[in-house]
């Protein structure tokens, strides 16, 4: 199969690798969309995301969608030819909870993640054409929700997750801070919360544009020198940029919240803090998603519109146009899409458990 690999920063290639074979417990998956999202694009172009370096060949992707072809012994209740995205995480041998963070799975100290070089070796990501899942990480898809779309889940369900870290938004006075395809989803997210007001800043009128297509009812363009807006309820800062912080926070109500949304760089940032102390403002933290994900699923099916973000859809073959045009904002993109595959996919008859491809003797753990 094909698959998008970095090697190392600037070394992104279109490697042809062994079809995977599931074992006990795992589904095959023909991947039809994936989308490119700022840690792909930050291990191709640095071989660092956050505090994960790179230190081996590593398939990218962790925003997905297929269809179920085969399974290992075991099988599922989802049959074979069903349309699915993957819940991207999986709690690694060992990793605990304590029992006052119950219900928030993604602050397991160790969690491997599709595309991930934080454990060696790596997880290795779904920017290919076949991935062995476990088979709770399979989603089925609701009637008319296509794979294309459903792709957009893992990104959604980390804006509800944001939304969630805020409490009740119904009736408040919101700001986004950022909105790149994370802040336009919060803004989407927002806005099906019951915001009374969203506001949106960005420097990029492209970027504006979105996030006004996705719900924001008061887009602000930095770039001209526009203010934010005084005394919002909540903020939500989606630019990982340090240098906005304190303005954000100085556009928050005394007593209000802001959820950092964007990843601030490793190591020390000059950061503006002071409005944190003297308007006693909640500075929270969010990180990716708990339950959330199967919410943003229903919210697809839903009717929730994510067109607008869908900017630029490219091959697999063309991987490289694709994360250059991601990572260039002055291309007006927002979400790029891969397409892994056809969407549509001849499946093996219903009950097939067997592997689809046996050219391989890679095992499930080796997969994953």
């Amino acid at each position: 199969m094909k698959a998008v690999t970095v090697h190392a920063a600037g070394d992104l290639r279109i490697d042809t690798v062994p079809d995977p074979v599931p074992g006990p417990g795992d589904a095959l998956v023909r991947l039809e969309w994936g989308g490119i999202c700022g840690s792909d694009i930050a291990y191709w172009r640095s071989g660092i995301s956050g505090t994960a370096v790179l230190a081996e060949p590593l398939i990218l992707g962790h925003e997905v969608a297929g269809t179920v072809v085969a399974y290992g012994d075991g099988g599922s209740t989802i049959p074979v030819g069903t349309p699915v995205t993957i819940h991207p995480a999986s709690i690694a041998e060992g990793s605990t909870l304590a029992p006052e963070l119950t219900g928030r799975d993604n602050l397991h100290s160790k969690v491997r993640y599709f595309g991930s070089a934080a454990f060696t070796p790596h997880t290795q990501g779904g920017f290919s054409t076949l991935r062995v899942v476990r088979v709770d990480q399979l989603r089925a898809l609701p009637a008319g929700l296509s794979t294309r779309t459903a792709s957009v889940a893992e990104p959604l369900g980390v804006a509800l997750h944001a939304i969630t870290r805020a409490g009740s938004l119904a009736g408040k006075r919101v700001l986004v801070n950022g909105a790149g395809p994370i802040g336009a989803l919060v803004v989407a997210a927002a806005v099906s919360a019951g915001a009374a007001t969203v506001y949106a800043s960005d420097v990029a009128a492209s970027s504006l544009e979105i996030a006004g297509a996705m719900g924001a009812h008061v887009l602000i363009n930095r770039a001209r020198g526009e203010a934010l807006p005084e005394d919002v309820d909540v903020a939500f800062e989606a630019s990982g940029v340090p240098a906005t912080v304190g303005d954000v926070l100085g556009a928050t109500a005394r007593g209000g919240i802001v959820v950092q949304v964007g990843n601030l760089p490793t190591g020390n940032v000059s950061v503006g803090l002071g409005a944190l102390v003297s308007r006693e403002i909640d500075y929270r933290g969010t990180y990716r998603f708990a339950g959330e994900f199967d919410r943003a699923i229903e919210l697809l099916a839903d009717g929730l519109n994510v067109e607008p973000l869908l900017t630029h859809e490219f091959d697999l073959d063309d991987a490289l146009a694709a994360f250059e045009t991601a990572a260039d904002r002055s291309t007006g993109s927002s979400k790029v899409l891969l397409r892994l595959s056809a969407e549509t996919v001849e499946s093996p008859a219903a009950g097939t458990d067997s592997a689809a491809s046996t050219a391989s003797s890679t095992s499930s753990e080796e997969a994953l």
